[in-house]
């Protein structure tokens, strides 16, 4: 018998059932790949993480990242509840406000700000380039988009470790009472090694969120994101490239804002979004625990 701590969490949410899920390993000695990706596939969450011992200097932990299917690389709601683990097991300690994650994706220091329920973290992603800019009227794209109003950005093709099809939307009603074409969204993630389309628009005056994002994962399944700190991050650097950003200006020369995500699928997370005044995207918010146990998995 090899027990191993196991959690399970809701990311981007501040009350269980409204976040993004994800189940994190702790013990992780004797893991191998195979191993990782079965536990991964047996969990049939978006992501599970496994935490390790450091390797490099200046690491805080490391981590690797699981879906069902395959390594993820990098992603954002992983990141940042992985970190709120590390932090309750007390396998790491915020140096200055700050943890140091590795992984696959390299260094990337986490943001701690606060405590138990009330804490929040945010992960400083990977840099984004845009790709390619388009119209709605793109063959690739059109199909996506049929039925939709635009917004005033036109359609990006944005790398941030996942490409994204990113296209602003009209209005919020517009976008919340959108039905995707999956067979369209599909096509599209496959055809332009996509993830799929990250559609947003500009949240209704009165709100307490500045932005509403809808994320339709095209290739290899197809699914609406609950919450995805990735795709945020994504998007909040294609705004910073238009000088677009909403929410509130920093002291810093920054600016943060908070995104509304995943009420059409039965969620209703918050992500708080900050570009600082150098430019680089951190993605983050509050996280919940759900689930605190061990696993039988040897």
């Amino acid at each position: 018998m090899t027990l191993r701590r196991y959690l399970q969490l809701d990311v981007f949410a501040d009350r269980p059932g409204a976040g993004n899920p994800l189940a994190v390993v702790l013990d992780t000695d004797g893991l191998d790949d195979d191993r990782m990706q079965a536990i991964a596939r047996w969990t049939r969450l978006p992501e599970t993480t496994f935490v390790f011992a450091p390797t490099q200097a200046g690491a805080s932990y490391r981590i690797r990242m699981f879906s069902p299917r395959r390594e993820v690389p990098f992603a954002g709601h992983p990141s940042v509840g992985t970190a709120h683990v590390v932090l309750e097991a007390g396998l790491a300690e915020a140096s200055g406000g700050q943890l140091i994650q590795e992984g696959v994706a390299g260094l990337l220091p986490l943001a701690v700000n606060g405590n138990g329920a009330s804490r929040t973290i945010a992960v400083r992603t990977p840099k984004a380039r845009v790709v390619e800019i388009a119209d709605g009227s793109d063959p690739r794209l059109q199909p996506a988009l049929s039925g939709l109003t635009l917004g005033a950005l036109p359609p990006a093709l944005m790398d941030g470790g996942r490409r994204w099809w990113l296209a602003e939307m009209a209005s919020e009603s517009a976008l919340r009472g959108a039905n995707p074409d999956w067979d369209a969204i599909a096509a599209l993630a496959e055809g332009t090694a996509s993830m799929g389309l990250c559609a947003f628009a500009r949240a209704d005056a009165g709100r307490d969120y500045d932005l509403v994002v809808r994320a339709f994962v095209g290739a290899p399944a197809r699914f609406e994101d609950a919450a995805s700190g990735a795709a945020n991050a994504t998007l909040a650097a294609w705004l910073s490239h238009n000088h677009a950003l909403p929410g509130r200006p920093q002291d810093d020369g920054g600016h943060r804002y908070t995104v509304s995500q995943g009420r059409e699928v039965g969620f209703d997370a918050r992500l708080e979004l900050r570009v600082d005044g150098d430019g680089e995207v951190w993605s983050g918010g509050q996280i919940c625990n759900v689930v605190r146990g061990t696993i039988d998995w040897a």
